[in-house]
């Protein structure tokens, strides 16, 4: 069965919410196959148990064997943050420890951060995943230089490879070009089946890019995943810092521990002369650091080796320059604060 049989099969059952088939009226989305392997996202908000049960059977029968993402275990955003202890958490096996990559608002580089410090901890001698949580503006594929998709085995999604790291992205799931229109539910239900269903291996580290904001798939990770630890992305102006310290004041009420601010695009040293000049003003991120308690990781410029290499695929750690050094040294931070533990 091809994708498009499979959604012109799962089309057949009404919607018993909506005068519309399940494909038409949103309640079934992420239609795929990998690796033989069927799978589709079915969303049961506003539904009672009875139709939910009707549905699943309906759908059962139209697609035999179908593997089904629910959204009915995604809990809405709790009026008050939840400690730790009030919500389930599992710990991947196998891999040490997660660091999600994240910012207040897009737009300040976290993709390109993201990237490099895993290569560089890769170059460090640690066995690391790099996670594309960004499910509506996935990167990670294009600042690694990775094309195709990922491959399925026995029902586990294959992440792929790239510069010595092991890397998954949605765009790896979906049809090249082809934009994801999901919930903010759907898109956490995602995030957290690309986290638990994939074959990792052994990781020492994990990092996962995380999109911008403060939704649901924030949420999820805290309320799903036990160990998380965070590191926040910004640019030096007042703009950008308004939105970090939202996103560090976040990951503090759903007790994930952030590890540091990274000052991006610090300075900008020009091409032709190199000299610096700091666009965005500059160390904001530092000031930002201390007034909220937490340790600055560093400053990284916005220089164009580092620009040519994020078009390239080629991650700038894997060269010299400004920002490949400045790039190195946060990765090296971070290696301390593991060992310090």
């Amino acid at each position: 069965m091809t994708e498009t049989e499979l959604r012109a099969a799962l089309s057949k059952v009404r919607d018993p919410a909506a005068g519309a088939d399940v494909i038409a009226s949103g309640r079934v989305s992420g239609v795929m196959i990998r690796g033989g392997q069927a799978g589709y996202v079915l969303d049961t908000g506003g539904l009672s148990q009875g139709d939910v049960a009707a549905l699943k059977s309906a759908l059962d029968q139209a697609a035999p064997g179908a593997r089904v993402i629910t959204t009915s275990e995604m809990k809405a955003a709790p009026k008050k943050a939840a400690a730790p202890h009030d919500v389930p958490a599992a710990k991947l096996e196998n891999v040490g420890r997660i660091i999600a990559v994240a910012s207040g608002k897009g737009g300040v580089g976290k993709s390109t951060i993201s990237a490099n410090l895993a290569v560089a901890l890769a170059q460090a001698g640690e066995r690391v995943g790099l996670l594309d949580a960004d499910i509506y503006g996935p990167s990670v594929p294009m600042l690694l230089g990775l094309e195709g998709r990922a491959e399925g085995v026995q029902g586990r999604i294959q992440p792929m490879h790239a510069h010595g790291i092991k890397a998954l992205s949605i765009a790896a799931l979906t049809k090249p070009g082809q934009a994801v229109i999901w919930r903010g539910p759907m898109a956490a239900a995602a995030m957290i089946q690309m986290l638990t269903d994939a074959d990792w291996g052994e990781l020492d580290t994990l990092i996962i890019d995380m999109p911008p904001g403060t939704g649901d798939i924030q949420l999820s990770l805290a309320q799903k995943i036990a160990g998380a630890e965070a590191v926040i992305v910004s640019t030096p102006q007042d703009l950008a810092l308004i939105d970090a310290e939202k996103a560090i004041a976040m990951f503090g009420k759903v007790g994930i521990p952030v590890l540091g601010i990274v000052e991006n695009m610090s300075t900008f040293v020009c091409p032709a002369c190199g000299a610096a000049t700091d666009i965005f003003g500059h160390g904001g991120a530092e000031e930002t650091s201390k007034a909220r308690g937490v340790p600055f990781l560093g400053a990284v410029p916005l220089t164009m080796a580092l620009r040519k290499s994020a078009d390239a695929g080629l991650p700038a750690v894997l060269g010299d320059g400004e920002a490949a050094d400045a790039l190195r040294q946060v990765a090296g931070r971070l290696l301390m604060k593991q060992e310090t533990r």
